[in-house]
């Protein structure tokens, strides 16, 4: 087996999360008890996050945002920061109010836009975020260092830095879904992973992104006037698919070539 090496800072994470102390740790007098100790922890923690690293080549999740339909509730908002439990400062999902040519106003929404090209993966000098196979721009938050490298290079202002450590929910929970993730730590940049771990879960269920619930964004599924609909872009059955070849589409930035996986159906005067 190859020799492995990890931080004083993963080596103090390890045995907190194995319930030794430091203490204790050191008190281990056999090399080969704490070397398999720390492997055995190692092996849990990398098979969790290899869980979320790569995705299925098979699929391209995306969403479509009917702009005609969005009536500016907020739910997909709220929903968002209650099940990946995200502050008012912080949010994954925005809302912005504006105006066509013609002067009727419109509500657009703006998740992350899950980009092909990422800059955000392009500039991150230690891996942390990454496009994964099946289109999921995802974050490493055990690998991030804090640079903001990817908060600059996002062109879309998708990313949100972590600037504090979290003592509280952000609130929304009682009213808008339980919280279904983590809360990321301090000094970690964060941003909408499209219910990632929905989708994975759902689909190790046989279970359907867009389809079922249960692997469906949160934004996805509290629209009360169904203005986003999420699904493989790679199907030409699924929900997303039809939407897209029915209907007139654009993608934000187009022309800066990060070809997002987000779509948009434009309101009346917009194009």
């Amino acid at each position: 087996m190859s020799e492995q090496f990890i931080t004083r800072r993963d080596f103090m994470r390890l045995m907190a999360g194995v319930g030794i102390s430091v203490a204790a740790a050191a008190a281990l007098s056999n090399a080969d008890q704490l070397r398999a100790l720390l492997d055995q922890e190692i092996a849990l923690e990398t098979g969790e996050r290899s869980a979320h690293a790569h995705g299925d080549a098979r699929h391209r999740w995306g969403m479509v945002i009917d702009l005609r339909a969005c009536i500016g509730c907020d739910y997909c908002v709220y929903a968002c920061q209650a099940v990946n439990d995200v502050l008012d400062d912080m949010r994954w999902n925005v809302h912005l109010i504006d105006r066509t040519e013609t002067g009727n106003v419109y509500h657009l929404t703006r998740p992350c836009l899950h980009c092909q090209d990422a800059p955000c993966a392009a500039v991150c000098p230690v891996g942390a975020t990454f496009v994964r196979e099946d289109g999921i721009v995802i974050m490493d938050y055990d690998k991030c260092i804090g640079c903001r490298y990817c908060q600059v290079a996002c062109p879309y202002g998708a990313r949100s830095f972590n600037w504090t450590a979290r003592a509280t929910a952000s609130g929304y929970q009682a009213e808008w879904g339980a919280a279904e993730v983590e809360q990321r730590p301090r000094g970690v940049v964060e941003k909408c992973t499209f219910c990632v771990h929905r989708i994975d879960r759902g689909l190790s269920q046989g279970l359907v992104p867009g389809v079922d619930r249960a692997a469906t964004p949160a934004c996805v599924n509290i629209c009360p006037v169904k203005a986003r609909v999420f699904g493989d872009l790679n199907d030409p059955e699924s929900p997303v698919s039809r939407l897209i070849a029915a209907n007139p589409t654009f993608r934000l930035r187009e022309d800066l070539g990060t070809e997002p996986n987000v779509y948009y159906i434009p309101p009346e005067g917009l194009i």
